[in-house]
């Protein structure tokens, strides 16, 4: 009697012929950017902190002087007083808040123009123009943007004392005209945007200099120039302990120093609240700001990536 014969069963051997199947990874096209969890969570927590006071501000300026006092901050008050907020942050103290709107915008085209004006000047220099002391400068320019500007404000202050210029627009606008963080920005974005080829072939045209930079430079130099404008615009536009330190007559006060005076009236004896008037007040000084932004954002945005990329 034979026994019962067990067969294993054999896993297929593959054909000399045929090669093994290896499962291949996916690809991402580079049309298509990889999904990710962690950063749309933590994009959507910065929108959020950004929107947020945003949200507030616009909310409390819809409220009275007693509703900010009885309400829940991030919801409307049964009294739309919006426009009347409006009509008396222009009209209270004699219509003190437009003198302090037209210093602010004296104290931004006159600084923040200029100091966008020598930076365009000195940064297309430090490009493309060999001088000796060029290494020495650039030394001095990178150690200027790691000063911050409350370091030099008293030494500025005992300066333009002795020079007789405090209380005087000259003290907040001559400071101003110096912006470090432009000047290298612009360094950069000349040194990536205009070719040395553009340059020499204008001269060998017969152009000075002078009008090849204002014919062949400027143009290419656009995106650069709204980036460093928009940097020392708001910079001029939020500026606060310069004035504080520099200002006394409240005829020459800023936005940011005005408001803050209507702010501390609380504080003071016999000084009446107007906290609905600063939020109104405030909301209008940040609009310029975000019209700005929104404007001209297609310009900044490839000044700041002039030079990420290289060919």
């Amino acid at each position: 009697m034979s026994s019962p014969v067990t067969t294993l069963a054999q896993p297929s051997v593959p054909s000399a012929g045929s090669a093994p199947r290896l499962r291949t990874p996916r690809r991402h096209s580079p049309g298509r950017p990889r999904r990710s969890v962690l950063l749309t969570v933590l994009t959507g927590l910065v929108l959020l902190y950004s929107l947020v006071p945003l949200a507030w501000l616009i909310i409390s300026t819809t409220k009275t002087q007693e509703g900010l006092a009885h309400s829940f901050g991030l919801w409307f008050n049964g009294d739309f007083a919006l426009w009347d907020n409006i009509r008396e942050t222009f009209t209270y103290s004699d219509g003190v808040f437009t003198r302090w709107l037209l210093n602010t915008v004296l104290y931004v085209v006159v600084g923040a123009g200029g100091a966008t004006l020598l930076a365009v000047l000195g940064g297309y220099a430090l490009a493309k123009f060999k001088f000796p002391g060029k290494r020495a400068v650039f030394a001095v320019v990178i150690g200027a943007v790691a000063v911050p500007g409350t370091a030099l404000a008293v030494p500025t202050f005992l300066m333009f004392s002795k020079m007789g210029l405090t209380d005087t627009p000259w003290s907040v606008i001559i400071p101003s005209l110096i912006s470090p963080f432009g000047l290298y920005l612009m360094w950069v974005f000349a040194s990536e945007a205009v070719p040395d080829e553009l340059l020499e072939a204008a001269r060998i045209d017969g152009a000075g200099e002078l009008r090849t930079f204002f014919q062949v430079v400027l143009p290419l130099l656009a995106p650069g120039i709204v980036t460093v404008s928009l940097f020392t615009m708001v910079a001029t536009w939020n500026n606060y302990f310069l004035p504080l330190i520099m200002l006394k007559d409240p005829d020459w006060y800023p936005l940011t120093l005005g408001l803050n005076s209507w702010n501390a009236q609380a504080a003071t004896a016999g000084g009446t609240p107007v906290f609905n008037l600063v939020i109104t007040g405030s909301l209008i000084t940040i609009l310029p700001l975000i019209a700005a932004f929104l404007l001209l954002q297609k310009y900044w945005q490839s000044g700041l990536a002039a030079g990420s990329v290289k060919e």
